[in-house]
């Protein structure tokens, strides 16, 4: 059972898996970085300094809210952050996915490559081959 584990831990397949989900985290945080640091600044200074990660709703205590709980908030601010985000991370995936589509299509277009004739010295070793067949 080990060996059948090992087999399939270590096949191409599943460690380019974990190769594509190391690179997505590191990917997360470069594109929360964008999101947080270079896209929510100038909309925010568009919108008049709203920071849409401090966005929420406070809802009201109710009659069976323990004394000194924290307060109940909806951080919908943050799901809008969230969605920039993910919105980002579909644009860059679809433009990735594009690019390699038409690679794809340039190399399917260029025409096969004549593969070359043979050397001098498969040449001479055909020419002795025959001469030895023909002999027998």
């Amino acid at each position: 059972m080990l060996k059948e584990f090992r087999d399939f831990a270590l096949r191409g397949s599943v460690v380019d898996l974990a190769v594509g989900i190391i690179i997505g985290a590191a990917f997360n945080g470069i594109v929360n970085s964008l999101v947080s640091d270079v896209i929510m600044p100038p909309i925010g200074w568009l919108t008049g300094g709203i920071d849409f990660s401090s966005l929420a709703i406070t809802l009201p205590a109710t009659p069976i809210t323990p004394p000194g709980a924290p307060p109940v908030q909806i951080s919908y601010g943050k799901f809008i952050n969230a969605v920039i985000s993910f919105l980002i991370v579909a644009w860059v995936i679809f433009m990735l996915v594009k690019g390699m589509n038409q690679l794809r299509k340039q190399q399917a277009a260029q025409p096969d490559p004549v593969p070359p004739g043979p050397t001098p010295d498969q040449v001479l070793l055909t020419e002795i081959r025959d001469l030895l067949k023909s002999r027998s």
